[in-house]
């Protein structure tokens, strides 16, 4: 019996994004973007979950951010599956944690960090916090808190973030090449410490705008592509169109990208 997840990452509604004089999101297309996810979601994969692991916005302003936001989860709200959600650095710049909460249909909560089961795993979510230009940090009682949560379940476990905890080899990142300090998240030796000792299987996060893997002490670290990224070096441009597709087994973690960018990769259970 399998477990399948969907991921999707970076959607970006919101105004036009360049970066380096170059056309590099294209935001105008993700709500066409999203709509044929949640069409392919609804009648190809049919996954058991599908997880929204953040930057739903390209932030301008708080009466816009809210409307995008609202949008947005309209959007996903299409999908038949039942749908999670990661807070990323865009979505919090002006609108609140309440805000969040309550789009995402959590209104009784009170923050952005959680923790669920489901098809015998569970799945530890975080909130990673973005010191614009300074640096990325997760603080001290919310890695309290991981270490509480992953210790608390016998189950088999995934973390979900927005920011990576990998230290990845950045050469190359059209976005991030030169500046891990704001893509990489500041106590990620201490992460990875304690998702070794509490034995979980993978983590998965976007914001790199691209795929990526890195396998740290048995553990993959999984970066997602943005839906809305570029593929070409300008206008008029070519999406990414990605999302990922998790088949959790009793053996193995199979990951499939899809969209323009296509890769698989396959780890057994330790």
């Amino acid at each position: 019996m399998e477990l399948v997840v969907a991921l999707v990452s970076d959607l970006h509604f919101g105004p036009e994004a360049s970066f380096g004089g170059k056309l590099r999101k294209l935001t105008g297309e993700a709500p066409a973007l999203t709509r044929a996810f949640v069409r392919r979601m609804n009648e190809v994969t049919r996954p058991d979950l599908v997880v929204n692991l953040g930057d739903d916005i390209e932030d301008e302003g708080p009466e816009a951010d809210r409307e995008r936001y609202g949008a947005c989860m309209a959007a996903l709200g299409g999908l038949k599956a039942e749908l999670f959600h990661v807070a990323g650095n865009h979505d919090v710049i002006h609108l609140s944690e309440a805000e969040l909460l309550s789009a995402w249909g959590r209104p009784e909560a009170t923050r952005l960090h959680y923790a669920f089961d489901r098809g015998g795993f569970h799945f530890t979510v975080l909130h990673t916090r973005e010191r614009k230009d300074h640096d990325i940090s997760l603080g001290p009682e919310q890695l309290a808190w991981l270490g509480e949560d992953l210790a608390a379940s016998s189950l088999p476990k995934i973390v979900l973030m927005h920011h990576s905890a990998a230290d990845q080899d950045l050469r190359g990142n059209r976005w991030f090449e030169g500046s891990p300090h704001i893509c990489l998240v500041r106590e990620r030796r201490a992460m990875r410490k304690i998702f070794e000792e509490h034995g979980v299987l993978a983590v998965f996060n976007g914001h790199l705008h691209w795929n990526h893997l890195d396998v740290i002490r048995g553990i993959p670290y999984v970066t997602l592509q943005s839906l809305i990224e570029n593929l070409d070096d300008d206008a008029p441009g070519r999406p990414a169109a990605a999302h990922a597709v998790v088949r959790l087994g009793p053996k193995r973690i199979v990951v499939e990208i899809e969209g323009a960018e296509r890769a698989r990769y396959q780890f057994d259970r330790r």
